[in-house]
């Protein structure tokens, strides 16, 4: 069994709700591993240090845990995922000008942003793995497995948005 770190943010279907009226139903139900944050009604947010034989069954049940006590509470974002490269950078203990230092040498061999702008955003497990694979640095199997389940349950959820009619379509012109 390993111990996986992450964060699963929930939307609640009624936003004037306050949902401190889950906190304790949370815990009673397998979530007294998690730290709920509560700051904003119609969010929860729960930080899990979770054990497990995967990053995936340490995800997959937690969802199934919060979703038993919630059932509407639709799925904002797992987290570590979508980062910048300040976030890279504290992750991995670099400084942010080190990260960017990388990027800029790196050019093209560098993972591409899901978003490029003044705040670019890149899935971490990609940037792991070109570190890993590209750079040689020791990146630890727990966060890279972690980093990677969670951009599957990001893209699949996002995925959900896609209409169906144009689904097809759309998968030939990108692949």
């Amino acid at each position: 069994m390993r111990e996986y770190e992450f964060t699963l943010k929930f939307s609640l279907q009624d936003a004037s709700l306050d949902p401190e009226v889950y906190v304790e139903q949370l815990g009673a139900q397998g979530c007294d591993d998690a730290l709920i944050g509560i700051g904003q009604n119609g969010r929860i947010a729960l930080n899990f240090t979770r054990e497990a034989s995967a990053a995936f069954d340490a995800i997959s049940s937690a969802i199934s845990d919060v979703k038993r006590v919630i059932p509407d509470a639709k799925l904002i974002e797992a987290t570590p995922d979508l980062v910048g490269l300040t976030d890279v950078a504290e992750i991995l203990g670099f400084s942010r000008q080190n990260m960017r230092k990388l990027m800029l040498a790196s050019g093209a061999a560098f993972p591409a942003p899901v978003h490029e702008g003044k705040s670019s955003i890149w899935h971490l497990f990609q940037v792991l793995t070109w570190l890993k694979d590209e750079k040689t640095y020791q990146i630890e199997d727990t966060l890279l497995e972690i980093a990677q389940t969670n951009m599957q349950v990001n893209v699949v959820k996002e995925a959900n948005n896609i209409d169906p009619g144009l689904q097809g379509d759309l998968h030939a012109l990108i692949a």
